[in-house]
């Protein structure tokens, strides 16, 4: 499996931006996916940007054109920049990756979560 490290969330106002870091214990490279997740309270846990295989990536519609997903593969490291924050990105943000082993089973790693608070 993987092991994530997430930083940077905290508190904006509405219309701000925060980049959100994630780091992998091992070479992206060899992640099958990667990419992050958030969850308000009382609702279910949703995607916000992944790689997939390649270099595609998802984005839910929701942050399409205001989140940035990246990545440094010399850092093993994803980032997501979020801008023009609103109160309603309001949530943990989670920190994703997906190891596809030899035996075609599929390993799932998660961040501890960063808290991204957004004011209005």
């Amino acid at each position: 499996q993987v092991q994530l490290v997430e930083s940077g969330g905290g508190l904006v106002q509405a219309g701000g931006s925060l980049r959100l870091s994630c780091a992998a214990s091992r070479s992206i490279f060899t992640i099958n996916a990667m990419g992050w997740y958030r969850q308000a309270p009382g609702k279910q846990r949703d995607l916000v940007a992944v790689f997939t295989s390649g270099s595609s990536i998802n984005y839910a519609d929701s942050v399409k054109g205001r989140f940035t997903i990246s990545r440094d593969n010399g850092k093993n490291t994803v980032y997501l920049q979020m801008n023009k924050l609103k109160p309603e990105d309001t949530a943990a943000y989670y920190c994703y990756a997906a190891v596809v082993a030899s035996t075609g089973r599929r390993l799932e790693s998660w961040g501890q979560g960063t808290q991204v608070t957004v004011s209005s």
